[in-house]
């Protein structure tokens, strides 16, 4: 990895999925601006807020996708992270920060 780079793998599909109410909306179904979760599986050197493991909330939309060893996995800068959730934050915290 270089610089501020982190390498993400997307929790989940774009397939279909259940809303609160169990409503089963399909892959097709047309959304608004929407962004995703997606777990750090790699960071460059000059990172500084987000270690291997932790999740990042962040647009899809402003992505780069890679394959690696036949896996989709999404590259992103540091800066295109919108929120990070992590286990490393005090217990009487939320465990998300911005």
């Amino acid at each position: 990895m270089l610089h501020d780079r982190v390498l993400v793998r997307q929790d989940g599909g774009d397939g279909e999925r259940r809303s609160t109410a169990g409503i089963v909306i399909p892959a097709t179904a047309s959304m608004g601006r929407r962004l995703s979760w997606a777990t750090a599986v790699g960071v460059g050197p000059n990172v500084r807020s987000i270690v291997v493991g932790d999740r990042v909330l962040f647009d899809p939309d402003d992505r780069s996708e890679v394959e690696l060893h036949g896996r989709g996995y999404v590259l992103l800068r540091e800066r295109d992270v919108h929120a990070v959730a992590a286990t490393r934050v005090e217990s009487d915290g939320t465990g998300l920060y911005l």
